[in-house]
């Protein structure tokens, strides 16, 4: 049986789940987005959260064993019977199962989109130096970090977008007052979000520096402001990283990130 929870309720606050808190830090995101769909098991120990559109994200106790966890998988596939999912996004160990049990139950393909590694940074490691200073981004930035926004879907997504496309995203993440960029001579050079801030944790993501402006420390050094900021207000900085992009993985371990785990995206299509 399957009970809904939101952001009020202390599912996330149970020590079982703060044991995977960094590798699940966007279930704090998602509960707080109005018509999500976030159901748990009556024990608790299996945690759902879909927000609209998007992959679902699927949590398990490590303390459950294989007859119990199979049993609830197949409870919950049983349960979304006729709702829309697009993917689904957990620890492989639990994603890839689901996704078996869900795509046979709907006549559906499932294919590995994306695999990330889950980081925390307790403490930035002291850098080289690196010429310029972060600051936050203004409306005068606002045709810059469009440009930044578009080349960031193609590095991460693989889509190619128009930076005219991204002038209203990058008018709203300037007006958060979250999104920061590493000037040199006072031209921006790099750039990088803190996309949520949850109980113990800030999530930083959108880290992107030019083609042209790499391999010179500017990722690392805004990724390390940033970090800074977080852990001034006594929050731990964490992200998400592309296994696919060993570059960027470096520059984070680089800095002081430690890997907490990895998450499968899997995707759902047609057959």
């Amino acid at each position: 049986m399957f009970v809904r929870w939101g952001q009020h309720d202390n599912d996330l606050e149970a020590l079982p789940f703060i044991l995977d808190e960094v590798r699940y830090n966007l279930l704090h995101r998602i509960t707080e987005i109005e018509d999500s769909l976030c159901m748990r098991s009556e024990n608790g120990q299996l945690l759902f959260a879909q927000s609209p559109g998007h992959n679902g994200w699927l949590w398990m106790s490590r303390s459950l064993a294989g007859d119990e966890e199979k049993r609830l998988l197949q409870e919950l596939v049983n349960h979304l019977e006729g709702r829309s999912l697009p993917g689904i996004s957990g620890a492989p160990q639990t994603a890839y199962p689901f996704a078996v049990e869900y795509s046979r139950a709907n006549n559906l393909r499932h294919s590995t989109q994306m695999t990330m590694e889950a980081y925390h940074c307790p403490e930035v490691y002291k850098l080289s130096k690196v010429k310029g200073e972060a600051s936050v981004a203004t409306m005068q930035d606002v045709d810059v970090v469009a440009h930044y926004l578009a080349g960031f879907s193609e590095d991460a997504y693989g889509r190619t977008v128009e930076p005219e496309s991204q002038l209203e995203p990058a008018r709203g993440l300037i007006e958060s007052g979250k999104l920061y960029l590493w000037r040199v001579d006072g031209k921006a050079v790099s750039m990088a979000n803190i996309a949520h801030r949850s109980p113990r944790h800030g999530r930083i993501n959108a880290v992107f520096t030019p083609l042209r402006l790499r391999k010179k420390g500017y990722a690392s050094a805004v990724v390390a402001a940033v970090s800074e900021q977080l852990l001034a207000e006594n929050i731990t900085p964490m992200l998400y990283a592309d296994l696919r992009n060993p570059g960027a993985n470096k520059v984070y371990r680089n800095i002081g990130f430690v890997p907490n785990g990895q998450i499968a995206d899997i995707g759902f299509s047609p057959n």
